[in-house]
């Protein structure tokens, strides 16, 4: 009998287990298909985008350029100066001339490897689990008044960040990021809305809101697949 009970339990942990797994994979896959579709996701190799911010009652243009799992450079202008973070496979630089800066500086080892996970254009929700990542369902929550599924999302190279996707819609409404800064843990946050549909069949957020920016930083405009050169990527 009390072989039977511990052969009862073991069983029912492996069940347990499965229904989470499944369940967070559901999750997954209706947030894919609400935002487009992998197989219309899996098209895109380039990206460009416009936005700007409000920062003290000025406008601070900002343009964003993608290359699928190869390059990303974050260009904005204040001041009558452009300043820009760039990312690559080997390598990450800044350079903010309105902070003193006078020329491009290596990006922090910590904010590289960070970074670096956003090369996926595609999302990294997408053959999460070919990618390497490992995706956990810890449960709903509560964001600012909207249900929302809480995912733990693991990225291959260690990075943790927890995403809040609506329960009506399926959209991410929130990401909460953990990076290590100066030898400290810390986090940061991310709130997206005002969700449209491209052309080309995705959907994608045009307004985020950051926890450390005092407005929220709005998309003017998305444009798919892109030819960029790569010497938009090389710090100059």
């Amino acid at each position: 009998m009390k072989r039977l009970s511990i052969l009862g339990l073991f069983v029912t942990s492996l069940l347990f287990g499965t229904v989470q797994a499944q369940t967070a994979d559901e999750v997954v896959n209706k947030h894919i298909e609400a935002v487009g579709g992998k197989d219309n996701w899996k098209k895109i190799t380039s990206m460009k985008s416009e936005a700007v911010m409000n920062v003290q009652g000025m406008d601070i243009p900002m343009t964003i350029y993608q290359v699928h799992n190869k390059a990303s450079r974050q260009e904005f202008t204040a001041m009558n100066m452009t300043g820009y973070f760039i990312t690559r496979q080997d390598s990450g630089w800044t350079f903010m001339p309105f902070m003193g800066q006078t020329a491009p500086e290596p990006m922090p080892a910590e904010a590289l490897k960070i970074a670096q996970d956003a090369l996926d254009v595609q999302g990294e929700l997408v053959d999460y689990s070919e990618k390497g990542h490992k995706v956990e369902l810890l449960g709903k929550e509560d964001v600012d008044g909207t249900e929302a599924f809480k995912l733990k999302l693991v990225s291959k190279s260690g990075n943790e960040k927890t995403l809040f996707i609506d329960t009506k819609n399926y959209y991410v409404i929130r990401m909460v990021a953990k990076m290590s800064v100066n030898g400290q843990l810390m986090e940061a946050s991310n709130d997206f809305s005002n969700y449209q549909k491209l052309p080309e069949g995705i959907v994608v957020p045009f307004s985020m809101q950051t926890a450390q920016a005092p407005a929220p930083m709005i998309f003017k405009k998305y444009e798919v697949n892109p030819v960029i050169p790569d010497s938009m990527f090389q710090p100059r």
